[in-house]
């Protein structure tokens, strides 16, 4: 099966096409100079990369500040909830919190889906629709995570994250090898993390050091949140890797992207990321670098 926004549901859907490990606010923090703020007003064409960066940043916020330059582009999926009645006119702000995340998975449920399907996060097919249906906005700047159930080295993986792992291993002179994939449930190290789509634990056995560090920077590159972790935070070596953006991503692993952002490390402590700034890249994610 494939994600809400890659197939058709069935039956009548037809018609319309844990304990958290990174939970609480993070503190405010600089954002990260590569993009630049923009004011809250009306967008006719919604960005779609964009938004699912700010359904990422967003609700772990204290407050209601926007994200990146997205806040024209959020503002104008609330504004189409608010036609359609799942938001309140006085959240229409900009700020992809967790009321438009509910407002959104509402307007999911109302086409049909469920599951991951209605996780809040918009996906092509969902957020064209609303768009067309209210007359609002049209969407550029489409992400699709493809089959939810592809696989990367004999691991689970959905075909977005798949062509990430390869666009990173290309930059490397040794193979990246997964220990964990994605859509895997019951591990209670990974705090639910994995149990959606966009996650995955990298192998560093045989790396020296050095090695480790280059293969968090090419995940980064390519647009994953990724971290080395160690046995100083109660892990074995490995590196944890959540892809930016993808649509079946799960709120606690979304948590994390939320850390990423802010140069955390994405753990119950939200501690200062341990990455060296030699290998820490700047915020990105896939569409993006597969357009430059």
């Amino acid at each position: 099966m494939t994600h809400q926004e890659s197939r058709i549901p069935r039956s009548r859907r037809w018609v319309l096409s844990r304990a958290l490990m990174v939970g609480g606010a993070v503190g405010a923090a600089a954002v990260p100079s590569v993009f630049a703020l923009q004011s809250a007003s009306a967008a006719t064409s919604v960005d779609m990369e964009l938004v699912l960066v700010a359904a990422m940043v967003d609700p772990q916020k204290s407050g209601t500040g926007t994200t990146l330059n997205a806040a024209a582009s959020v503002k104008a999926v609330e504004q189409a909830l608010d036609a359609k009645n799942h938001l309140a006119a006085s959240l229409v702000d900009g700020h992809y919190g967790s009321s438009t995340v509910t407002a959104y998975s509402d307007w999911q449920k109302s086409l049909g889906y469920s599951g991951l399907d209605a996780n809040g996060i918009p996906g092509p097919t969902s957020l064209t629709r609303l768009g067309s249906e209210t007359g609002l906005y049209t969407v550029t700047r489409q992400v699709s995570i493809g089959s939810n159930s592809d696989s990367y080295g004999g691991k689970r993986v959905n075909t977005r994250t798949k062509n990430m792992l390869a666009a990173a291993d290309g930059k490397l002179s040794w193979s990246l090898a997964l220990t964990q994939g994605s859509y895997t449930t019951g591990n209670p190290s990974s705090a639910g993390t994995h149990d959606g789509g966009g996650v995955v634990d990298v192998s560093v056995s045989g790396m020296s050091t050095t090695q480790r560090w280059q293969t968090v920077k090419a995940l980064r590159d390519v647009g994953f949140a990724a971290w080395l972790r160690t046995p100083e935070q109660g892990f074995s070596y490995h590196i944890h890797a959540n892809a930016i953006g993808d649509t079946d991503m799960v709120a606690v692993a979304r948590a994390q992207v939320h850390d990423y952002f802010y140069g955390k490390n994405g753990l119950a402590s939200h501690a200062a990321d341990n990455t060296p700034s030699a290998y820490k890249g700047s915020f990105t994610w896939w569409e993006q670098y597969k357009r430059s």
